[in-house]
């Protein structure tokens, strides 16, 4: 009897997930901290849903006087002086964008009505499978449909895409008034949540960069995150994950808050932009078949969890669980990899990211970037070390960052100006905190160096002395591409452009419409030209091998045992890996032109991983 009343619990869920079903079947992650901000407004309307970064408030700000202007909406600034400035900001701003989209959304719906080449144009980027394809597709191949029939049609079947928003936990400053710390609902994170949970969308939240227990307890404040009588929830929580162990432990502890998780957002390790955070070895496809074999344990353990949560706070608890989704994104490409993702792990959308940097009417990004991201090669992607937040960023070669950062350096002034202090989390000179990439930080690092110049060698001098100053300040230079791109004044110390793309976007070499970038992603189009791209399982493998090989290799203090034992982890890891991509491969459907070859590399990359060599205990 107990299999039976569980199988009746999850063909409820898959019946609710087949009525939520989105008109796509990809999404727009979060990229940096402005290339999405105002992404919502340019590619909702279709039905896409991207995810805007709430960490800045000060960009979010300037962006709601710009498109307040842009739609003749009336604006009064939120300065600093206001009481809760951060948090009224972003209510303001995620308010104005939800109004903008909707009136985009019902003039879109009026125009496929009326105009037959808008509706062509619309069908041929929904995915083939799409019933609302091939119900659009009706009335074209009918013709003489009345306009009230189709706008009908309309009503019922589209929606927009959702307007997300993006917390790093981690940036989660404490904020002072002078010398005086404030509450601990005014540190950063706090502020952005506050700011969403206060906004009239009705959308999720995706939390980023690991677990923070006094963010995540601070959502129990917030009513439209817990379910309401009919079981519906009007705030959700995405978390992104890197393993099922870390996606179980986050939503069972949320769930004993009475809060759900709807969504894991799974994000390769390696194989992404932005920040980069590495498994211990472990790859995306066994990742993902872990998902997609554990999933109704995930669901199960959480929900016997949240009714007893909610049993407890006297709240409407329900009695089947609440929907929950598995997405995935990270260095996807083709068509293939992205059908491949929907039918073989049955996850229920897939991330495109870096590609749509080179789509202006999806992203924020001046041309001279957007330019140098088009004619950038493989080798010009890389993991570079300037985050303050001391985690490998992915990045680019030839940025005006760069530019501006060695200038200063050259002219021994290393250092920002530091004017927003997002990243000001290290408290070693400064119980209000520095950030890594300030030019005070640096000051007293350098200082404290040169009183050693006598003792070391140049070598190690100099290596010390770049350590110290590579550092960029990714507050700023995370959004001027969006100030240049806009026209809005860019004050204070000349930072350039910081941008953070994934290795992917090396085989995508010009701009691209939105039509052609959908197409392309559904099979209709091919914007890649690209024939030497590896598959995305291969690619995130070859940067595992070379991160293990460089993590022992740049290893220049004495080895510990506790390290050895790591990378021997590590190591097993990816050879667990790499023989589940071979059973994998031997037996799919997909892949079958490239099948041979994609056999082959992994055997090579088998064979390379072999012959990193890890240091032996008894030599410690």
């Amino acid at each position: 009897m107990r299999h039976l009343q569980t199988f009746d619990v999850f063909t409820k869920i898959k019946l609710n997930c087949m009525k939520s079903k989105s008109t796509h079947t990809f999404h727009i992650p979060v990229m940096g901290l402005a290339y999405t901000i105002d992404s919502p407004i340019r590619v909702a309307a279709y039905g896409i849903s991207s995810v805007v970064s709430i960490t800045d408030d000060e960009l979010i700000e300037k962006m709601r006087a710009f498109y307040s202007e842009k739609f003749s909406i009336p604006y009064q600034e939120i300065s600093q002086k206001f009481h809760d400035y951060r948090a009224e900001r972003i209510t303001h701003y995620l308010n104005l964008v939800d109004t903008i989209v909707n009136d985009k959304f019902e003039k879109f719906k009026t125009e496929l009505s009326e105009s037959k080449s808008a509706l062509e144009n619309y069908i041929s980027m929904l995915p083939n499978k799409s019933d609302i394809k091939k119900g659009l597709q009706r009335f074209l191949d009918e013709g003489d449909v009345l306009k009230e029939t189709i706008k009908s049609y309309l009503e019922e079947h589209l929606s927009p895409g959702a307007i997300d928003v993006n917390i790093m936990t981690k940036v989660d400053k404490d904020n002072y008034n002078g010398k005086e710390q404030l509450p601990v609902e005014f540190n950063d994170a706090h502020a952005s949540l506050r700011g969403f949970a206060k906004s009239n969308l009705n959308s999720s939240v995706v939390l980023s960069a690991g677990m923070n227990p006094r963010l995540y307890s601070y959502f129990e404040n917030f009513k439209d995150f817990f379910p309401d009588v009919n079981n519906q929830l009007k705030k959700k929580i995405i978390l992104k994950v890197s393993d099922f162990r870390s996606a179980l432990i986050q939503g069972n502890f949320l769930a004993k808050k009475g809060l759900w998780v709807s969504e894991y957002r799974i994000e390769s390790g390696l194989n992404c932009g932005g920040h980069a955070f590495a498994t211990d070895g472990y790859l995306m496809g066994p990742i993902l078949e872990e998902f997609k074999e554990k999933k109704e344990q995930l669901i199960q353990s959480a929900h016997d969890l949240l009714v007893k949560a909610l049993a407890q706070k006297e709240m409407p608890t329900p009695v089947t669980p609440l929907e929950l989704k598995i997405t995935a994104q990270g260095g996807i490409g083709t068509a293939e990899e992205h059908e491949f993702l929907l039918d073989h792990y049955q996850v229920d959308s897939v991330g495109w990211g870096s590609p749509f940097l080179l789509v202006p009417e999806a992203t924020s990004v001046d041309q001279t970037t957007r330019d140098l991201l088009a004619q950038a090669t493989e080798e010009d992607f890389y993991l570079s070390t300037i985050s303050p937040l001391g985690v490998p960023f992915n990045s680019v070669k030839g940025t005006s960052n760069e530019y501006w950062k060695e200038k200063r350096i050259h002219e021994h002034k290393a250092g920002s100006s530091c004017p927003k202090r997002l990243l000001a989390l290290s408290k070693e000179y400064d119980d209000q905190g520095l950030c890594t990439a300030s030019k005070k930080y640096q000051d007293i690092k350098l200082e404290e160096l040169n009183l050693l110049k006598a003792t070391i060698s140049k070598e190690e001098f100099d290596q010390r002395s770049t350590k110290i100053t590579e550092k960029s300040c990714l507050c700023v230079g995370l959004v001027n591409a969006s100030y240049l791109e806009n026209g809005i004044k860019i004050k204070g110390q000349q930072q350039g452009v910081v941008i953070c793309p994934g290795p992917n976007l090396a085989y995508f070499n010009h701009e691209i419409t939105l039509a052609d970038m959908v197409k392309h992603i559904y099979g209709n189009a091919n914007v890649m030209t690209d024939v030497n791209r590896p598959n995305v399982f291969v690619k995130e493998l070859k940067m595992y091998v070379d991160y293990l090989r460089k993590e022992i290799s740049g290893t220049t203090n004495e080895f510990t045992a506790g390290q050895i034992k790591k990378w021997n982890s590590f190591k097993n890891n990816l050879l667990e890996g790499i023989e589940y991509y071979q059973n994998l491969f031997a037996t799919t459907n997909f892949f079958t032109q490239e099948k041979n070859e994609i056999k082959a590399q992994i055997e090579h990359y088998k064979q390379e991983l072999t012959g990193v060599l890890i240091p032996s205990l008894e030599l410690v």
